[in-house]
């Protein structure tokens, strides 16, 4: 509900899955162009002859443009077939737009689950998402939770209960950065402490943790039942 918010609604939300689909294929279509169906030699004159010239005069080295440094499309597809890791690069490049093709298809039949329940539950109507802010939607959830129960492990529900449930990930490596549990701060000798979390580091540890196939959660907010239970901690630790 929250990030259907923030992301303006269903239209954006499938919009911005569908582009990165579009902007994927793009970068592996233009990627094999440049690799295998442009000519370097010719493109930078360190070879005066190529296919658009056979047989006639040599071209100016001065006077290179684009469309004689580009191979025709047949000796293109020759050079594709030719390369194994080409063709291997692009049966899995093809294997993850498939995949993501189908998590967009499920994705959309949540989309639209989220959308009927703001029209039905919190009479917020799709075209005019734009000019609620969240406070108004989370005060709507609360009040529709005193009525229908949609919660049922508490009968009020706060806003500290929404912003746990939407921060609760980030609140857990808060927790283990002060707690010293993560590898972040490291001593460089000259330079003192300091600390060091990349992009990569944060997405590995995110994998381990929180979504991954052994992660310690069963979904986005639950912990496993085998986690809870103080006993099992030693064959948790050498698991993970």
């Amino acid at each position: 509900i929250y990030h259907f918010h923030q992301k303006n609604g269903f239209a954006c939300m499938m919009l911005s899955d569908l582009f990165e689909l579009v902007q994927f294929l793009f970068v592996v279509t233009f990627t094999t162009f440049l690799l295998c169906c442009v000519e370097y030699d010719v493109l930078f004159a360190n070879r005066p002859l190529n296919h658009s010239h056979a047989g006639g005069t040599a071209p100016d080295r001065s006077k290179v443009t684009l469309p004689d440094a580009i191979l025709p499309a047949q000796q293109c597809a020759q050079r594709i077939r030719a390369s194994g890791w080409i063709i291997f690069l692009l049966v899995m490049a093809a294997v993850f737009w498939l995949y993501r093709l189908v998590k967009v298809l499920c994705s959309l039949l949540s989309y639209w689950e989220i959308r009927t329940f703001y029209v039905k539950a919190l009479n917020i109507p799709s075209e005019g998402l734009c000019n609620y802010s969240w406070q108004e939607v989370q005060a709507r959830l609360i009040s529709l939770q005193r009525r229908q129960q949609m919660c049922v492990h508490k009968r009020e529900l706060t806003e500290l209960d929404i912003y746990h449930r939407i921060l609760r990930f980030k609140n857990y490596t808060v927790a283990m950065v002060n707690k010293s549990l993560l590898p972040v701060r490291f001593h460089l000798p000259l330079l003192g402490p300091v600390v060091f979390l990349t992009q990569g580091l944060k997405y590995n540890l995110e994998l381990l943790l929180f979504w991954g196939p052994g992660s310690l959660f069963q979904n986005k907010w639950s912990l496993r039942p085998q986690c809870k239970r103080a006993g099992a901690r030693r064959e948790l630790a050498r698991r993970l």
